[in-house]
């Protein structure tokens, strides 16, 4: 199993967006504008990303 993280900064307001997609911004651990949280990158956190991708701005970590 490999410890790659990839780093996810919150760059779209959540309000108004679908249950859904709020759900995965706090799955993820993102509250607040602006916000960036380290996590390890799983198959699980890719989906979530990958269904909110036009709120976040991702990047790898090295």
């Amino acid at each position: 199993m490999s410890n790659k993280k990839i780093s996810v900064t919150l760059i779209k307001s959540k309000y108004g967006r679908l249950e859904n997609h709020q759900k995965c911004l706090v799955g993820l651990g993102l509250r607040k504008m602006h916000q960036t949280r380290v996590i390890s990158d799983t198959p699980e956190n890719r989906g979530m990303i990958n269904k909110i991708s036009y709120l976040l701005k991702v990047e790898e970590v090295r």
